[in-house]
């Protein structure tokens, strides 16, 4: 049995203590990490060594993007891809010595107009979710687990207010439906949702709101699914709300799901 868990740190440096916070006190054997700002020789591995967490697999670039796979368990590096062809650091993958296979992902968040024609950032959002599922079309993943900031909400229930964002990234119909595209092609399974189907569902508050508590506007743009011949394995999944309340936090909190495996 295995914890993953998925967080966007929003600057590993920055808020590298409260990474070695989250593995003192929820110890995952395996954690994901988006948005690190940091190229990798930067990463403070050596922080996270001390902590029992040996194996690092991670892709970075400065102040912008990147992601990170920590492990308490032998990993070895998987690879990556450039989703779209935006040479930014987005995606690596690593394998368990099982050999399940985790990816890592943090999917473009858009910008602010949903169109790309206004906007060319959206539009590279949705030529990488398209190009994640022609991927998982042409290889259809098996024995893997799949996380990361994918930066879309895809039900009514993982938004404060459906209605009110059918016009906002994040949870416009044509980002939920490229997500589903993806989703689908690999069959993959929505573990959260699976273990916590019912109810509103949260992973990021903006930094916008002068008390994200009480106004409790969030959206659930961290995910972990699972290949089909794996999510059974998968349970016990968790969103640590109260992380949102740490000392200069980042707007997103960890995800966890646990696999007998």
């Amino acid at each position: 049995m295995f914890t993953i868990a998925t967080w966007n740190i929003n600057s590993v440096r920055l808020r590298s203590g409260l990474v070695t916070r989250l593995m003192s006190e929820e110890a995952p054997d395996i954690l994901c990490l988006q948005e690190c700002k940091s190229p990798v020789d930067l990463i403070p591995a050596e922080l996270f060594h001390a902590l029992g967490y040996h194996w690092m697999v991670a892709r970075g670039q400065k102040g912008y993007n990147g992601v990170a796979i920590i492990s308490k368990l032998p990993i070895t590096d998987a690879g990556d891809r450039d989703y779209a062809g935006l040479g930014h650091a987005r995606h690596v993958a690593a394998r368990l010595e099982n050999g399940v296979t985790v990816h890592n992902f943090y999917v473009p968040a858009g910008a602010d107009i949903p169109d790309r024609d206004l906007n060319p950032k959206f539009g590279q959002k949705l030529d990488f979710l398209t190009e994640m599922r022609d991927a998982f079309h042409a290889d259809a993943p098996s024995r893997a687990i799949l996380v990361g900031d994918l930066n879309i909400a895809p039900r009514e229930d993982d938004v404060w207010n459906h209605k009110a964002l059918l016009k906002v990234v994040s949870h416009t119909p044509i980002e939920v439906e490229h997500l589903a595209a993806a989703q689908d092609a690999g069959r993959w399974v929505d573990v959260t949702r699976r273990d916590i189907p019912d109810g509103r569902l949260y992973s990021w508050w903006s930094y916008r709101a002068r008390d994200w508590d009480a106004a409790d506007k969030g959206r659930r743009l961290d995910h972990i699914w699972a290949s089909p011949d794996i999510a059974s394995a998968a349970h016990g999944s968790r969103i640590l709300r109260p992380v949102r309340g740490w000392e200069q936090p980042s707007d997103h909190v960890p995800v966890l799901a646990r696999f007998d495996l």
